[in-house]
């Protein structure tokens, strides 16, 4: 990955998009899980973000769950951060005493681990509905490239991409899938051969502009994963769209050479 050095804005948007990928926008408040993306209306425009992140370590040594001793600099990490909706969001900093740092810390955990078995029980249900649905969002960015995409082992590409356990669980959790979607894209390629070469195309053009952006490593991952989601508020096209990242990802470098 590059070595180029970030600034603290470009640090923290990456870790923000790391932390609404795996919470799948959803309330990590245990019993909540109200979906923190609203889509757009006939009327409105889409509000992408309408729940709230709090830090679980108080950003403010005065504020709720303060502390003076906590490294500055680890803050606003990943690691730190908890999304909740407006309304949790609110009661958690008004009783700290009540939802201590530990407390959120599990809340956080447990939320993620339920993504993760959400998604896990979703995976083997998608099918080609799921999968056409998906592809064609991908190919409707679609733009020629000529780079050669060389397959290199998924285990070196997780390495060299800098992914952590977090993304590498949900790429392999999608190779289960690989076989499905390499079938899919076959079919499809019967009557539309330029499918595939259309499909890589829309993936490379995101890619491009992400890495633009200053995306890497996880957050790169997750942006990819959320472009190849039609609904992020709905798991199994979340999986469906996993899926086929796991498919781009392990049969050509989609990822930085």
């Amino acid at each position: 990955m590059s070595s180029d050095a970030k600034t603290p804005r470009q640090t923290y948007e990456r870790d923000v998009k790391l932390l609404w990928g795996l919470a799948a926008a959803r309330c990590a408040f245990p019993g909540c899980r109200e979906v923190c993306v609203k889509e757009a209306t006939e009327q409105d425009k889409a509000s992408p973000r309408i729940g709230k992140i709090a830090h679980i370590v108080g950003h403010s040594p005065d504020g709720p769950r303060g502390d003076a001793n906590y490294p500055r600099e680890q803050l606003d990490k990943y690691e730190n951060l908890i999304l909740l909706c407006a309304n949790h969001h609110d009661i958690v900093d008004a009783q700290p005493l009540t939802h201590t740092v530990s407390t959120l810390r599990d809340w956080k955990k447990g939320h993620e681990n339920w993504v993760k078995t959400c998604l896990a029980q979703a995976m083997p249900k998608v099918n080609y509905a799921e999968l056409e649905v998906v592809c064609r969002g991908i190919i409707a960015s679609s733009e020629r490239a000529n780079d050669d995409y060389r397959i290199i082992p998924l285990h070196e590409k997780m390495q060299k991409n800098g992914l952590t356990k977090e993304t590498q669980f949900l790429l392999q959790m999608g190779v289960a899938k690989v076989p499905e979607v390499q079938d899919f894209i076959d079919y499809v390629t019967v009557r539309d051969p330029d499918f595939p070469n259309r499909l890589v195309n829309g993936f490379v053009k995101e890619y491009n502009k992400l890495k633009v952006e200053g995306l890497e490593g996880d957050s790169l991952y997750l942006s990819l994963q959320n472009f190849a989601t039609p609904d992020r508020t709905n798991l199994p096209f979340m999986a469906a769209g996993i899926a086929v990242l796991s498919y781009l990802f392990s049969t050509c470098e989609v990822f930085e050479r």
